[in-house]
Order: C-alpha cells, then structure tokens, then sequence
C-alpha cells in the first residue's frame, strides 16, 4: 500500500488535540473551538495547563520575606490549576470529546512542546493574548514559540478583539507619514 492511501475498511488512529490554557478568556475561546470544530468520534482531547514556578517571576534577594510562604503559594496554584482543567475536560466531555487532564510545571513553552511529542499530539490548540510590543518582550509569546518548535500543527484561537486589534496595528505600521 501507498503511504498516505487510506485502505477501506482499515480504522484510523484517533486525533490527538492537546488543548493548552491558561485563565484567559482566550483559553476559553480555544476551548470552545475545540467543542465546536473537531468531531467527537475518534477524538482525544488533552486539557493542560502550565504552572509557571514563582521563582520565574520571584527573586529571593528582593523580596526576602516572600520566601517562607512560597510552599504553600505554589500549593494553592497547583490545586487552582487543577480545578481549571477539571473544568474544561468537563465542557469538552459534555460535548462528547474523549479527555484526558494534566497540569504542568515549569516553563509553558517548554512543557507544551515537550508534552505536545510525548503525547504524540497531532495538534495543539491555544488562544492568543494578542500581545505586541513590550507587552510581547516582557511576558514572550508562548503562542508564538509553540507555533514555531511544534512537531505537529498548532491552531492559534484568537478572539474577534484581538484579531481586530491586531489587524489595525499592522494598517498603521504600513501606513506612510507624509511630510508636512
């Protein structure tokens, strides 16, 4: 047989979409995607949400009093993790997707690639915050990052305000000034 002829009769692998999200709107919108554009039958959908360590945005030498309660800061956003992500694969499982729940830590680029290849994904979902400009520098595009190192196919979901917002950014950045 020809690679890439489906024989008759023969059952495909079922989709795997890795649907990653955040407590954005965004995410929600990306989740709502999901539900509404993938069908239901021979489809697996896994929900993951990234911790991000405090020490990312955290340093001891400035703010040294902080350090004792770090431990149980990290606990609560484990468990607030853990609540959203039981929330979404339950939308997804009241729309008759097949999910599966995982929450992450470290780096959410990094742990949604890599979970992305363990997996063996065949896409990865997300929302865009629609961040440009310093906003971008300082806090990065996991988005963008995905988009680029994935193995698979990556669906970006932005919302109709940051796709507006977005499109208007790029018309002036085109835009000539003339002199006066």
């Amino acid at each position: 047989m020809q690679q890439g002829i489906l024989q008759i009769g023969r059952k495909t692998p079922p989709m795997k979409i890795l649907l990653a999200i955040d407590r954005s709107d965004f995410s929600k919108v990306a989740m709502q995607a999901v539900a509404r554009q993938f069908q239901t039958k021979g489809t697996q959908v896994r929900v993951l949400h990234v911790v991000e360590p405090i020490s990312a945005y955290v340093s001891v030498d400035i703010i040294p009093h902080f350090v004792p309660h770090i431990a149980k800061v990290e606990q609560d956003r484990r468990k607030e993790a853990r609540i959203l992500v039981e929330s979404a694969a339950r939308y997804l499982r009241k729309a008759g997707h097949k999910t599966s729940e995982l929450v992450g830590e470290g780096d959410p680029k990094s742990v949604i690639l890599d979970q992305a290849a363990n997996w063996n994904a065949d896409l990865i979902v997300l929302g865009s915050h629609g961040w440009k400009g310093l906003g971008r520098f300082l806090m990065g595009s996991v988005s963008e990052a995905v988009t680029r190192h994935a193995g698979c196919s990556v669906e970006i979901v932005r919302t109709r305000g940051t796709a507006k917002r977005a499109s208007a950014r790029s018309r002036r950045g085109a835009r000539v000034k003339r002199p006066r």
